[in-house]
């Protein structure tokens, strides 16, 4: 623990040397590094994911950096330190686990979550609403998770999971008659409906959407660079083959996954 902190003392000093001597540093703000941590956050889930645990530190790293940067630009402003940054959370994380410091009793971990959505509307600074925490930048899918997510913590939610499907069958249905009509802003208000449904169930079956797809996402990648370089091999252009001759490749790389 002596090492951790004398690690983080010195980067501290670092950034207080940097903000001082850097034409880089200098000029940055909460504006300018914002762009900046979400693409640091986003290496860190690239580094998560492909389980890299070198990575993962290295992106630790960066993000901690951040963390240290926007509280030297508040100490600057007068507004907070890294002290109440770190005093806050130590508040937060005390206040919200009393099951841990407290006397409260939870059989599982999602009581535990219920708990932690139920505290944050009781705090004294925490939000007004259920939702008014979400930010609103957050991409379409990992909002909708997490919208559905906080109102199953006030216990607006199905009672069985599998009441899910008929929902997502009814928008499927309700989509089909609007592009049966062909009204395009209708079929995109539909289309919404049934990802934010199909999202639900993928959250009531213990699945995050967001990794789901993701996990889609890159083994089509793969299956079609696959594709794509064994057809080169072969002296064959994709844009003159078929769709059938294309399934033979497709086919062959599910067969070698």
């Amino acid at each position: 623990m002596k090492e951790a902190l004398k690690s983080f003392d010195e980067l501290l000093q670092i950034m207080d040397e940097l903000r001082i001597k850097c034409p880089w540093d200098k000029k940055q703000t909460f504006e300018s590094l914002r762009n900046l941590t979400t693409e640091e956050v986003y290496e860190l889930t690239e580094a998560i994911y492909e389980k890299d645990m070198n990575a993962i530190k290295k992106e630790l790293g960066d993000i901690l950096l951040h963390i240290v940067f926007y509280a030297k630009l508040g100490q600057e402003a007068n507004a907070f330190t890294i002290k109440d940054v770190i005093d806050s959370l130590n508040q937060k994380l005390v206040y919200r686990h009393p099951h841990v410091f407290g006397k409260v009793e939870v059989q599982n971990a999602t009581e535990v979550e219920e708990n932690w959505e139920q505290l944050k509307l009781t705090e004294k600074d925490g939000n007004k609403s259920v939702l008014s925490g979400i930010p609103k930048t957050l991409p379409a899918c990992v909002k909708a998770y997490r919208i559905q997510d906080k109102v199953r913590g006030v216990g607006f939610d199905w009672d069985e999971k599998e009441q899910v499907w008929d929902k997502v069958d009814e928008e499927l249905k309700e989509l089909k008659h609007e592009i049966a009509k062909n009204d395009q802003d209708k079929i995109e208000a539909e289309f919404g409906d049934l990802l934010f449904a199909v999202i639900n169930a993928a959250r009531l079956h213990g699945v995050h959407p967001e990794d789901a797809l993701e996990r889609t996402n890159r083994k089509f990648i793969k299956r079609f660079s696959y594709l794509e370089d064994n057809t080169m091999k072969k002296g064959m252009d994709l844009k003159k083959m078929t769709v059938e001759e294309m399934d033979v490749f497709w086919n062959k790389a599910k067969e070698l996954e």
